[in-house]
């Protein structure tokens, strides 16, 4: 009957909790109450030996408030307390609302890639999300964005069969402009068919569920029951404080060279120890033999 009251008025034991709408998994449901955090990460691309994902921003709201709303402030955030801020931010489905990535754009010269939701129309120059042509079906690839004229300009890609024996070739420039305006998902600040954006959302965006996964799963807040607001920031901000402090434990430690280093092979020299100007060998002659061998990867 409790279940059954609070399902009717919303009034739950965790203050301020709403209910939610999850990912969808197998044998749970869609639906939840209580908090969820959304965090803006950052890759550190100096750190070479695996993908690290530093939080900048991290916000703690009740399940019901939309995400894609916290992008802007998560921006405005950046530029207030370190001037600066990313130019590229890759983002899943809720960030799709064409008014926000318009503001990112205008405001900051930032571009949010995100996928194309289905069922959305398409614009010119664009047949499918990742793939432009021309009105007389040449695939076209993305060129450059003129940022003083506001335009992407796409031209033509591979062997131009199609313009060989169109009606139009004598007046055809082969090059056409179109403004981020006209679709902020498709085109925007890196249009989808340029493989800078492909390459963006096949390699990078997978990456934001693992970051999730190290939260919920290795840090263990998945399994704490948090009925407060509150206390539940307090815990979001040791989840950040401990990736910052296991980032920097992985940039601080020197690498450590594989455990079989010293039985692999290395490259030989190839000037084999001679010195040509006594016509004697070196020692070093001793060592190479002439032979010489790729370094173990």
């Amino acid at each position: 009957m409790r279940w059954l009251q609070k399902k009717e008025t919303q009034a739950y034991t965790a203050r301020r909790a709403a209910m939610g709408k999850r990912s969808f998994k197998t044998g749970q449901s869609r639906w939840f109450v209580g908090y969820k955090k959304h965090t803006l990460r950052l890759w550190w691309r100096e750190h070479t030996a695996a993908v690290v994902l530093l939080p900048l921003v991290s916000w703690v709201a009740p399940a019901n408030v939309f995400e894609g709303g916290l992008l802007v402030p998560s921006l405005r955030y950046c530029e207030r307390r370190w001037s600066w801020w990313p130019k590229i931010v890759v983002a899943d489905m809720s960030y799709m609302a064409s008014q926000t990535k318009a503001i990112c754009r205008k405001r900051w010269r930032v571009a949010v890639v995100t996928k194309l939701r289905s069922g959305m129309k398409l614009v010119p120059p664009y047949v499918a999300w990742n793939r432009a042509e021309c009105p007389q079906g040449q695939p076209l690839s993305w060129l450059e964005y003129a940022p003083l004229e506001d335009q992407h300009w796409f031209g033509v890609a591979g062997e131009p069969t199609f313009c060989q024996r169109c009606w139009e070739a004598a007046q055809c420039p082969r090059q056409f402009a179109f403004a981020p305006s006209d679709h902020e998902t498709l085109l925007g600040l890196l249009p989808l068919a340029g493989r800078t954006a492909q390459k963006l959302l096949q390699q990078v965006r997978p990456w934001i569920e693992p970051a999730q996964s190290y939260e919920k799963n290795q840090l263990g807040l998945s399994g704490l029951f948090l009925n407060s607001l509150r206390l539940t920031w307090c815990m979001a901000l040791l989840a950040d404080a401990a990736v910052l402090l296991r980032t920097h434990a992985l940039v601080q430690t020197p690498a450590r060279p594989p455990l079989l280093h010293e039985l692999a092979a290395h490259q030989s020299l190839l000037d084999f120890g001679l010195d040509f100007t006594s016509g004697h060998q070196t020692d070093l002659d001793q060592k190479s033999k002439g032979h010489s061998f790729s370094p173990l990867k």
